[in-house]
């Protein structure tokens, strides 16, 4: 379970629009200033108490709802009680608030996205899936809700059901290029989210050939010869796949260089006369902020 929730972590390392990170749970973005805060005032003074941020944070919904039951549509208060609610890993708690708030902004798509990955969580899958489709059917190239419904399937044990939605997601961007439209599609992203599903479901031949042809198209872009590394090394390609490490760190933008070398540094070379095998784990990124 461990190593295919790193592969995925991967994948969501690899599928990113450069400049931008999209991470696999949008859950921490709300959470993440609550998060800050607290660690602000643990490094000026002694370390909080666990049961005086549990009070806080209690006495923050609270207040929270109070200003909800005079004003229902209050988007800021909706947004500080998702926020709290996470943070007191109150996840049946955040439904009611982010249905709201996807009532009162249709056009939005990250609260929907962050809606189904909440019902995912809590293990309601048909119910994800619902919202994932709704999304993709306003906006077919939301990489979000295309990954969200991708790592659903997969996780469902239907990785033909993913491939077949990836492969469905490209056929719409070429047909809408054709008509001379703008597709809003990021196919470099889908090609290698499919690739992925492809590594997932122990087609690696098919997911290195999708590599090569990103890689040929979009020779600047470091991510899928970072890909093709990471699933090389797997094989245990160790020389070929340090070859193109060493190529995806000097494609990468500035910002992503030390993940990528973390990546190629992660295989462990077996000192002479050792007898243990190489350890090559699926490497974590580290988390990035946006």
């Amino acid at each position: 379970m461990t190593a295919n929730r790193n592969r995925w972590l991967v994948g969501t390392v690899l599928i990113l629009a450069l400049g931008a990170f999209l991470s696999l749970s949008l859950l921490p973005i709300l959470g993440g200033t609550g998060n800050r805060h607290s660690g602000d005032t643990a490094d000026a003074t002694a370390p909080a108490d666990p049961d005086s941020i549990q009070a806080e944070l209690e006495a923050q919904a609270r207040g929270y709802e109070l200003v909800l039951e005079r004003e229902p549509d209050n988007q800021t208060a909706l947004q500080g009680l998702v926020d709290a609610r996470i943070q007191l890993d109150d996840i049946e708690g955040v439904v009611g608030p982010l249905e709201k708030l996807v009532e009162l902004n249709p056009a939005v798509p990250d609260y929907a996205v962050l809606l189904a990955q909440t019902k995912q969580q809590m293990n309601d899958l048909e119910g994800a899936a619902q919202i994932y489709r709704q999304v993709l059917d306003q906006q077919p190239g939301d990489m979000n809700a295309l990954q969200g419904l991708a790592v659903l399937l997969v996780q469902q044990g239907r990785p033909q059901a993913a491939i077949g939605l990836l492969q469905d997601t490209l056929k719409t961007a070429d047909q809408l290029q054709s008509e001379g439209a703008a597709a809003g599609i990021d196919v470099t992203s889908v090609k290698l989210l499919l690739a992925q599903v492809y590594v997932e479901n122990k087609s690696p031949d098919q997911a290195i050939a999708l590599y090569d042809e990103t890689i040929a198209a979009a020779p600047e872009d470091f991510r899928p010869v970072l890909a093709k590394a990471l699933v090389l090394r797997e094989q245990g390609d160790a020389d070929t796949a340090q070859a193109l490490f060493a190529q995806a760190t000097s494609l990468a933008p500035a910002q992503y260089k030390d993940q990528v070398e973390e990546m190629a540094l992660q295989s462990q070379v077996v000192p002479e006369g050792s007898s243990d095998p190489v350890d090559t784990p699926n490497p974590a990124p580290a988390e990035a902020s946006p």
